[in-house]
C-alpha cells in the first residue's frame, strides 16, 4: 500500500507532453490528471491520435513528460536518474505489449522468469506455479515461442509481467495481434489477475469489447481526459466512441 496516497498505484497531475516546436509543435497530452487505483482494471480509449498510448508511456516511465507530475505509488518519476528509472520499471512495473516481445531462443518458462533472472532474483516457486496455472501454461513451459500459438505467446507475456509481483501492469493493445478467441482468453487472464491476485492493470485499447472487461474506462480526446466510465459495457463504450465521431463531424 502506498504511504501518503492510500490505494493509488499511479497518479498523473497536470501531465502535458509536447513534441516539436514552432510550426511542428504537437500537444499530445494537455494537462491530464488521473489516478489509477490499486487492485483495479482501467482501460484507456479514444480516437486515433488522442494521446492514449502517450499517456500510458509517460505514466509507465517509458517517455519523458513536458510538464506536470507522474508518480508510481509515492515515487515521483521526475526525481529519478536513468538508472533509478530503469530499476523502477524492472522491479515495480510489468508490461504487456501488442508485440509479444519474447526471446525466441528461450523456453516459455525462461521467458516468464527472464526479468527476475536479469535482476539476479529467483521466482517464488508457489507464486510462479499460481501464475502459470492461472494463464494455463503448465503443459507448455518447455516450448519455445516458435512452437506456441499467438494466444499462448501472449499468455507467456502476461505471466512474465505478473511473476515479479509488480505494483502495476501496463498493457498496450495486448489483443491487437490475436484472433477473437485468443484475445478473449488473454483479457480473461488480465481480469483474473485483478480479481484473484489483487493486481493493478492499465490497458490501452481501441476495442469496446476489450474495454468492457475493465472496471472503468478513461476516454481521451485531443490529449485531454474527457470521460471516466465506471462499470462499462461494450454497448456503452461503443456509444461513447460513436459520440466522438459525431463531435468530429460537427467541428
Amino acid at each position: 500500500m502506498s504511504a501518503g496516497a492510500p490505494g493509488i498505484a499511479a497518479r498523473a497531475v497536470g501531465l502535458s507532453k509536447v513534441y516539436g516546436s514552432g510550426d511542428t509543435r504537437v500537444v499530445a497530452l494537455d494537462g491530464v490528471s488521473v489516478d489509477f487505483r490499486e487492485g483495479e482494471f482501467t482501460a484507456i480509449m479514444g480516437p486515433s491520435g488522442c494521446g492514449k498510448s502517450t499517456l500510458m508511456h509517460c505514466v509507465a516511465g517509458l517517455d519523458s513528460i513536458s510538464s506536470g507530475s507522474v508518480r508510481i505509488g509515492t515515487t515521483e518519476l521526475a526525481t529519478l536518474g536513468d538508472r533509478q528509472l530503469t530499476m523502477l520499471r524492472r522491479d515495480r512495473i510489468g508490461f504487456v505489449f501488442q508485440a509479444f516481445n519474447l526471446l525466441p531462443t528461450l523456453t516459455a518458462l525462461e521467458n516468464i522468469t527472464f526479468p527476475l533472472t536479469i535482476a539476479g532474483r529467483r521466482p517464488d516457486p508457489a507464486w510462479l506455479d499460481r501464475v502459470v496455472s492461472m494463464v494455463g501454461l503448465s503443459q507448455r513451459l518447455g516450448h519455445r515461442p516458435g512452437q506456441l500459438s499467438g494466444g499462448q505467446q501472449q499468455r507467456v507475456a502476461v505471466a512474465r509481467a505478473l511473476v515479479a509481483r509488480p505494483q502495476i501492469i501496463f498493457a498496450d493493445e495486448p489483443t491487437g495481434n490475436l484472433d477473437s478467441r485468443a484475445g478473449a482468453e488473454v483479457l480473461g487472464f488480465l481480469r483474473d489477475s485483478v480479481r484473484e491476485l489483487g493486481q493493478t492493470v492499465v490497458m490501452v485499447t481501441h476495442d469496446p469489447v476489450a474495454a468492457a472487461c475493465a472496471d472503468r474506462v478513461l476516454f481521451l480526446s485531443d490529449g485531454r481526459l474527457v470521460d471516466d466510465m465506471a462499470r462499462p459495457t461494450a454497448e456503452r463504450v461503443l456509444d461513447r466512441m460513436k459520440a466522438f465521431d459525431a463531435e468530429v463531424r460537427t467541428t
